[in-house]
């Protein structure tokens, strides 16, 4: 980075960085192999400058390159946390946190690393609104998140390693 400034560390779970690096392997084993043959039948071709097949083929190699590159730098800075049970009751990266808005609707997330969130798991980032509001806090406490639709209180009514049953 200009200027000799560190990357800062990047949060991830265990199964987070276990993904990415699924996804490196995929594309160094799978992806890149196979695009690097269409690449080479292409050019054998002939002309390559109104090739479609070669055109492609380049742009979809630097793409998975571009990729690539992306996931090994988080990798070289993922900072794999294993989440222990709440101190002091108090929410942290990777705890799945129970919360009751104004209207008593309950609803449950997993604060996770920003590559790993999964809105179909309830897993969301730990640097989004929501997270950002209920890091660090303890059960009980009632914080405000900042929505779209304007800022709205919730209660932090439970938090735990383990996703709850309802």
């Amino acid at each position: 980075m200009a200027g000799g400034a560190e990357k800062p560390p990047v949060p991830i779970t265990r199964a987070g960085a276990e993904r990415l690096q699924s996804e490196v392997t995929r594309l160094r084993r799978e992806e890149r192999p196979r695009i690097v043959e269409e690449v080479s039948t292409a050019a054998a071709q002939g002309d390559r400058s109104e090739n479609a097949e070669y055109i492609y083929g380049k742009k979809k190699l630097r793409e998975i390159d571009r990729r690539l590159g992306f996931l090994l730098d988080r990798l070289e800075r993922a900072q794999v946390i294993d989440p222990s049970e709440p101190v002091g009751g108090k929410v942290a990266f990777g705890h799945w946190v129970t919360i009751e808005d104004e209207e008593g609707k309950r609803v449950s997330y997993r604060l996770v690393g920003e590559d790993e969130l999964d809105l179909d798991k309830r897993e969301i980032s730990w640097k989004s609104p929501l997270g950002r509001a209920v890091i660090g806090k303890k059960v009980g406490a009632i914080v405000t998140v900042q929505k779209p639709a304007g800022p709205s209180d919730v209660e932090i009514v439970a938090a735990s390693v383990t996703k709850p049953s309802a």
